[in-house]
C-alpha cells in the first residue's frame, strides 16, 4: 500500500501511518522534546523536497531568489551567512569534528563495530600543549589500540611527501607532519587526516584524489561534506583498523602491504570516477555497470588476500601468483560481463 496519496481536488497531500529505522533520523528526533517534533518534521520534508527538485540546495536558492520573494530572499541570506561562518572562523573545525564522529558512529552501529569514539580536539595530548588529533577511535574499547583521525578543512595544507621536504625552510604545517603528530600526540597505532572536497588545496588533490596511503605514516582522505558523503572515511578506517589490529602480534612486510592498499584505493579511485560518468552518461549505463562490477570484483579479490596475509602475516609464491594473474576473478567476470550485456 502506497505511504503517500493526494486528493487532487483540495490540493492536499496525505502521509499514511509508516515507520523507519533510519538511525540519523532518530537522532535527530531523539534530541527534540515531544512536542516539537512534528513541527521539525514538516520543516525537513519542506527543506529536502526543495533539495531534491533543485538536486543542491545552494544551486535553488541562487536560482529562485529573484523568483519566489522575500522570504526566500531571507532564507537565502541565512543560508550564505552559515555557510561563510562555517569557512572563516573557528567553528568549521568544531563542526568538522562533529560530523565526522557522527558519520563514524553510525558507520560503527552498520557494521556493529565496538570501536569507542572520543572528541580530543579541544584538550592536549602527550606533547606539551599540542592539541592535534580531533578523534580517538578506542578499537574494541582497548586503550592499547587507537586509532586517531585529523580533520583539516583548510586549503593552506600541501601533502608535504618527505621526498620534497627542505628542512631549511621554515617549519610549516603538511598532511604528513599532521599524520605523525596525531599519532605521536594522541600515541595512536594508526591516523587518518581527512580533508574537504570544498576547501583542499590543488596539492593534496594532485597528490591524494580520494584516498592516499602512506606506508608506515596514515592515510590521507578527501570527503564531500557538503553532500554528506564520507564513505572515503569507511573506507580508510576500516583498513587502519585492520593494519593497527594486526600490527600488534604479526610483523608485517611492507611491500605486501603497499600492493595490497594500493589496489584497492586504486579501485576506490576507479569507482568515483565511473559514479561521475553515471550522472553525466545515462545512455552508457551499461558499459558503466561493466566497469563497476570489475572494480567490486577486484576489490573483493584483492580483500581476500589481504586478510589472509593479514591473518597469516606472509603469503606463498603460489598465493602470490594466484593474486598477479587473478584468474579466479577473471572468470566471475566473464559470468557477470555475460548477464549485463543479455539485459
Amino acid at each position: 500500500m502506497a505511504i503517500v496519496s493526494l486528493k487532487q481536488q483540495t490540493e492536499r497531500v496525505e502521509v499514511s501511518s509508516f515507520e523507519t529505522d533510519n538511525k540519523i533520523l532518530f537522532r535527530f528526533f531523539d534530541r527534540l522534546p515531544a512536542a516539537e517534533r512534528d513541527e521539525a518534521l514538516l520543516k525537513a520534508i519542506n527543506i529536502g523536497v526543495l533539495a531534491l527538485m533543485e538536486d543542491r540546495l545552494s544551486t535553488f536558492f541562487a536560482k529562485t531568489s529573484n523568483e519566489l520573494g522575500t522570504e526566500l530572499e531571507s532564507l537565502k541570506l541565512i543560508f550564505d551567512m552559515k555557510q561563510e561562518v562555517f569557512m572563516k572562523t573557528a567553528m568549521k573545525g568544531v563542526a568538522a569534528e562533529e560530523d565526522i564522529a557522527e558519520f563514524l558512529t553510525g558507520f560503527f552501529e552498520e557494521r556493529e563495530i565496538k570501536d569507542e569514539i572520543h572528541l580530543t580536539g579541544s584538550t592536549a595530548g602527550k606533547i606539551k600543549k599540542n592539541k592535534t588529533g580531533d578523534i580517538v577511535c578506542y578499537v574494541d574499547g582497548r586503550e592499547d589500540i587507537k586509532i586517531v583521525i585529523e580533520s583539516k578543512f583548510d586549503k593552506a595544507l600541501s601533502f608535504g611527501s618527505i621526498e620534497d621536504k627542505d628542512i631549511f625552510k621554515n617549519k610549516s604545517d603538511t598532511a604528513w607532519s599532521q599524520l605523525i603528530e596525531a599519532q605521536a600526540n594522541r600515541e595512536g597505532k594508526s591516523s587518518v587526516i581527512v580533508f574537504d572536497a570544498s576547501s583542499v588545496s590543488s596539492n593534496i588533490l594532485k597528490n591524494v584524489q580520494d584516498i592516499k596511503y602512506i606506508p608506515q605514516i596514515g592515510f590521507v582522505v578527501i570527503v564531500d561534506s557538503q553532500k554528506g558523503n564520507y564513505s572515503n572515511l569507511g573506507i580508510a578506517y576500516i583498513l587502519s583498523r585492520d593494519i593497527a589490529i594486526k600490527s600488534q602480534t604479526l610483523h608485517l612486510d611492507r611491500q605486501f602491504l603497499e600492493i595490497f592498499v594500493g589496489r584497492i584505493i586504486r579501485d576506490v579511485s576507479e569507482i568515483r570516477q565511473i559514479e561521475k560518468l553515471v550522472k553525466n552518461n545515462i545512455e552508457t549505463n551499461k558499459n558503466i555497470l561493466l566497469q563497476i562490477e570489475k572494480s567490486m570484483l577486484s576489490m573483493d579479490f584483492t580483500f581476500a588476500y589481504l586478510k589472509k596475509f593479514l591473518d597469516e602475516g606472509d603469503l606463498s609464491k603460489q598465493d602470490l601468483l594466484d593474486f598477479y594473474f587473478g584468474d579466479e576473478v577473471r572468470g566471475k567476470f566473464k559470468e557477470l560481463e555475460s548477464d549485463l550485456k543479455s539485459l
